[in-house]
């Protein structure tokens, strides 16, 4: 099975759309992933709390900023981080805790376990939408917060975020929530390559002698 990809064109202070792409682990937690796939694509229609804002990440923002640790984003209805909702109508269960954000190897063997796509939470169970994107190993999240995903391109637009100005105290970014904006997103088609049998590609090579 190949998992989905998804991707984020950011805007950062207004510039020119830079894209990130990710791999998403259906294969370990499909629950959590079809959360945000579905979020990426806005494909569930609007939203419970607010019926004029759809189910969708387009123009949200990333409203917290954390030098070294981590950036956070996913509130589409108040774009400050007060508030998220899940697809499926309010919050969720952790699904798992299976990937960890310290280990090398397993799902999340490559770029030595950050660029992590994780979910945000305010406790046990109380998964929505918002999501957060580790910067480093973050051993101390382990078994608190569900990993779901993994930045596949586009590190260096993660690193141009995280070194946008923010206030020290809150961490939001200076300039207002918008500094950083999610300006399209949406799911990536996947084409599986298909081999031809080992018969027939050793009789073509053979006829080509």
């Amino acid at each position: 099975m190949l998992n989905p990809r998804t991707f984020f064109d950011f805007s950062i202070h207004q510039g020119e759309p830079r894209r990130v792409i990710f791999e998403l682990f259906k294969d370990v937690v499909p629950k959590t992933v079809e959360n945000f796939r579905a979020l990426c694509t806005g494909e569930r229609g609007m939203s419970t709390q607010n019926p004029e804002t759809p189910l969708w990440f387009k123009d949200s923002v990333i409203h917290r900023i954390v030098p070294g640790f981590m950036i956070q984003g996913g509130d589409f209805i108040q774009h400050n981080g007060k508030s998220g909702e899940s697809i499926y109508g309010g919050e969720f269960e952790d699904e798992n805790f299976d990937l960890k954000c310290d280990r090398e190897g397993r799902v999340i063997f490559s770029h030595e376990c950050y660029q992590l796509l994780v979910m945000a939470n305010k406790g046990p169970n109380t998964n929505q939408s918002q999501w957060f994107i580790t910067l480093r190993p973050v051993e101390h999240l382990n078994d608190k917060h569900v990993v779901f995903g993994r930045v596949q391109s586009g590190f260096d637009v993660i690193e141009s975020i995280a070194t946008v100005e923010t206030d020290p105290k809150k961490h939001r970014p200076l300039g207002g929530y918008d500094v950083v904006k999610i300006v399209h997103c949406g799911e990536l088609e996947l084409k599986k390559k298909i081999q031809q049998p080992t018969e027939e590609r050793g009789r073509q090579k053979s006829q080509s002698v």
